[in-house]
C-alpha cells in the first residue's frame, strides 16, 4: 500500500486533491497534513474523514523538528505539497510569513525527504504545486509556458518562485524525484471567501458592496478546481522526474466581465431582476504591484499526458454559485469563524 503525504489538504485546492485520492485510490493511505490556519477547514473533508485510508495530522511545516518526527514514523512513499500562504494582499502586509511557510516550510520537507528516503528514490516522488504568478505579468497577447522566465512581482509570487527553485535544486543536486506544476486561478466549491469569486457570491447574497480593484481590467485564466485536482492526479502518476507542467483552464476573463457574469447568474438564482446585483459593484484602489494579465499554455500537459479541462467557465461558475447557495451552513460557519472549532470537536477525542 502506497503511503502519500498531502500537505495543505484542509485548504481549498488541497481538500479537492485529498478527496480525489482517498476516493479513487482505496489502496493508498492518504495522510493529510495541515497547520489549520484561517484558510484550513477540516469541514471541507467531512464526507471522507472516516474512511479507512485517510488520516489527519496537525503540523506547521515551518517546524522542522515536527516534520522530521513525522517522517521518521511515517514511511511515506510520496509527498504532494500544496501547503502555502496564498493570498497576495496578505503577502503585501506580512511578507515574512510567506517566506517562512512557502520557502522555509518547503525546504524543511525537502530535507526530511532526503534524510528519510536516504537516497533511495526509486518509486518515491516529491510533487510541488505552484502558481502561474511566478512568471510575472503578460501584455495583451502571449501565454506562459514552462520555459517562461520567472519574474515575480509580489511577495507571494516571490516566495513561490523561491520554493520552485529549491525543489529543482534538490532534484539537480541530490537526485530527488521531483515534479512541479504551475496553475492558473482556481475557482469552485470550498473556496475561502476572501478570494474574488466566493467573496462576490457572499456579498451579492447579502446585498453588500462587491469590491473590484482599479477599473476591473485585470485578466485571469480561470481553472475549475476539480479539473486542477484531476491534473495533479495525472501528473503525479505519469510525469517524468524533473518535469514542470502548466495547468490552465483556457478561460481568460477580465475581472469586471467576470463580476458582471456572476451578478447575472446570482440574479437568476436569487429571483432578482436582471441588473439588480450589478448595482453592488464598487471600484476600489488597485492593489500594489497588481499584474495586468495571466494566461497559461497547457499544451505540454495536453499533448504529453492527455489532460484537458472539462468545463468552460460559464458552466463552472454556475456550478460554483449553486454550491455556495445550497451550502449555506458551510459559508455561514466560515464567515462567522465557527469552522475553526471543527478540529477540536471532531479530532480531539479520537
Amino acid at each position: 500500500m502506497k503511503k502519500i503525504l498531502i500537505t495543505g489538504g484542509a485548504g481549498f485546492i488541497g481538500s479537492h486533491v485529498v478527496r480525489r485520492f482517498v476516493n479513487n485510490y482505496p489502496d493508498y493511505q492518504i495522510v493529510n497534513l495541515d497547520k489549520l490556519t484561517y484558510a484550513g477547514n477540516l469541514a471541507n473533508l467531512k464526507d471522507i474523514e472516516d474512511k479507512p485510508n485517510y488520516s489527519f495530522v496537525k503540523i506547521d511545516i515551518t517546524d522542522a523538528t515536527a516534520i522530521n518526527e513525522l517522517f521518521k514514523e511515517g514511511d511515506f512513499d510520496a509527498v504532494i505539497h500544496l501547503a502555502a500562504e496564498s493570498h497576495v494582499d496578505r503577502s503585501i502586509t506580512d511578507p515574512t510569513a510567506f517566506v517562512m511557510t512557502n520557502v522555509i516550510g518547503t525546504v524543511n520537507l525537502l530535507n526530511a525527504v532526503r534524510e528519510y528516503w536516504k537516497g533511495d528514490y526509486d518509486k518515491k516522488r516529491f510533487y510541488h504545486v505552484s502558481t502561474d504568478e511566478v512568471y510575472g505579468a503578460l501584455g495583451e497577447t502571449g501565454m506562459f509556458t514552462e520555459t517562461t522566465a520567472y519574474d515575480p512581482h509580489s511577495p507571494y509570487s516571490a516566495s513561490k518562485a523561491s520554493s520552485d527553485h529549491f525543489v529543482r535544486a534538490y532534484h539537480d543536486t541530490y537526485g530527488l524525484d521531483c515534479v512541479i506544476s504551475n496553475c492558473s486561478n482556481n475557482y469552485g466549491s470550498h473556496h475561502f471567501p476572501e478570494k474574488l469569486i466566493p467573496l462576490a457570491i457572499n456579498n451579492i447574497k447579502n446585498n453588500k458592496p462587491v469590491p473590484v480593484y482599479g477599473k476591473g481590467e485585470n485578466v485571469r485564466d480561470w481553472l475549475w478546481v476539480e479539473d486542477h485536482a484531476r491534473a495533479i492526479d495525472v501528473i503525479f502518476h505519469q510525469a517524468k522526474t524533473g518535469e514542470t507542467y502548466n495547468i490552465g483552464g483556457h478561460n481568460e476573463w477580465k475581472n469586471i466581465d467576470l463580476i458582471h457574469l456572476l451578478c447575472k447568474i446570482m440574479d437568476q438564482k436569487l429571483g432578482r431582476e436582471e441588473g439588480e446585483s450589478a448595482k453592488l459593484i464598487t471600484f476600489v484602489t488597485d492593489r500594489a504591484g497588481h499584474d495586468l494579465r495571466y494566461a497559461i499554455d497547457s499544451t505540454k500537459l495536453q499533448e504529453k499526458l492527455n489532460w484537458v479541462p472539462s468545463l468552460q467557465f460559464e458552466e463552472g461558475l454556475e456550478k460554483t454559485v449553486e454550491w455556495y447557495l445550497t451550502n449555506e451552513e458551510w459559508l455561514s460557519n466560515v464567515t462567522s469563524g465557527n469552522y475553526q472549532s471543527y478540529y477540536e470537536k471532531q479530532y480531539n477525542h479520537k
